[in-house]
């Protein structure tokens, strides 16, 4: 993987962060010359993501380090199985360990609550999106965690994608308002507007929007909402979000919708269980 510059800058200042001006406790018991292997192993069932990332932890450490993975990322891993092999400096090896261990466990964990929200929607033709909702300065690895895990990217930024979300409509004064100032700054862009009950859907119908955004609501006024918008026009993407959880993700995905985005896959994804440990 071509790791982006800004993801190695984030690495750097978290090693920064963990080591500041030495590990005084490794450098008071390990020699400076001293080999060591050692293996990560998980202590729970896993989908493994951001193998890389970790990988460069320990290379901005000491780029003598060698890792040989065991598994890939996206791939499940069992209790007690090992995830990868690593051989080098000791001191380095321990120096990396809980920066990259927690860019691991984290990202794994996301993979891993994607991954099971993704099977409970099995058969439906639904697709399982993340949101903004990530930890600040990590969102491309989180992201790429949501599509290791099975799921899709929504927007990345407020740069890349319109959603005229409720306090949009209310600085504007309607949907109708909010997407007639958008159409005149931006002919391209897909637009997506966020509504919250039949009347809104109604509104945005009229407006001619891409995307509609069923926001909060319950499955049954989501079904009545997905019956207004295909009789009037096929062509667009709905959107379900908001409180969606692992118990009525089905529900929500027998609605109809075309998508299910959920912010928690990325804000409260418990991280993965790994441990690292040396071997000799």
């Amino acid at each position: 993987m071509n790791i982006p510059s800004h993801v190695k800058d984030f690495i750097v200042s978290a090693l920064s962060e963990d080591i500041g001006h030495g590990d005084v406790t490794t450098d008071s018991i390990i020699a400076p010359s001293a080999k060591a292997g050692a293996i990560v192993v998980a202590k729970e069932d896993a989908v493994i993501a951001g193998l890389d990332f970790f990988r460069e932890v320990f290379y901005q450490v000491n780029t003598s380090i060698k890792i040989r993975s065991k598994v890939r990322d996206s791939e499940k891993i069992k209790r007690g199985g090992t995830v990868c092999e690593i051989a080098g400096p000791a001191c380095a090896i321990l120096n990396a360990e809980r920066v990259a261990l927690n860019i691991l466990q984290r990202l794994s964990g996301i993979a891993t609550f994607t991954s099971l929200l993704v099977e409970s929607s099995m058969g439906f033709d639904v697709k399982i999106a993340d949101t903004r909702k990530t930890t600040p300065c990590m969102r491309y690895m989180e992201k790429y965690a949501v599509r290791m895990g099975g799921g899709y990217n929504h927007r990345f930024g407020l740069y890349d994608g319109i959603l005229i979300k409720d306090n949009h409509i209310k600085a504007a004064g309607g949907i109708g308002k909010a997407v007639d100032r958008i159409r005149g700054h931006h002919l391209l862009l897909r637009v997506e507007v966020e509504v919250r009950n039949l009347e809104e859907v109604k509104e945005a119908l009229d407006s001619g929007v891409d995307v509609i955004m069923l926001d909060n609501m319950t499955a049954a006024n989501m079904k009545k909402a997905v019956d207004l918008i295909r009789k009037n026009n096929r062509d667009i993407i709905i959107e379900a979000s908001g409180n969606v959880t692992a118990g009525n993700i089905r529900d929500i995905a027998a609605t109809g919708v075309d998508m299910i985005s959920i912010g928690a896959l990325t804000h409260s994804a418990q991280a993965a269980d790994l441990s690292l440990k040396l071997v000799r």
